[in-house]
């Protein structure tokens, strides 16, 4: 069973940033792809940005230019760098992962959309 563990999430002002940890309990080397995902409230599930074992990483036409996903292989810690955030950034942020992509689905915001395995998720909340 994967364990995805999630920390880092709070309450910040616009402008400001938070960095999102996403723990896992799995080898990052043997993992088809991970990423973050959010939720707002009233709001669909939507991809956030992904990083596939190939070494891709992909974002959400959002967030470009201010998140940025990273790993520590050594950690199995999956990262959210958020910086410049605004105020529709607020949402809970899940963290995902899939072992193998027996479906051949791209690791990639557009593609990635039904992961297996998920993170109890964590609140972020920008303020104005």
């Amino acid at each position: 069973q994967v364990q995805l563990v999630e920390s880092g999430g709070g309450s910040v002002q616009a402008g400001g940033s938070l960095r999102l940890s996403c723990r896992a309990s799995l080898k990052f080397g043997s993992t088809y792809c991970m990423g973050w995902f959010r939720q707002g409230l009233g709001n669909e599930r939507e991809g956030v940005a992904t990083s596939a074992v190939y070494g891709t990483k992909t974002y959400a036409d959002s967030v470009k230019g201010r998140f940025t996903i990273s790993e520590d292989n050594a950690k199995n810690t999956l990262y959210l760098q958020m910086n410049s955030l605004k105020p529709e950034d607020t949402a809970m942020y899940f963290c995902a992962a899939d072992l193998f992509n027996p479906s051949h689905v791209g690791c990639a915001v557009t593609d990635w959309v039904r992961p297996n395995f998920w993170g109890q998720g964590t609140q972020v909340t920008v303020s104005s």
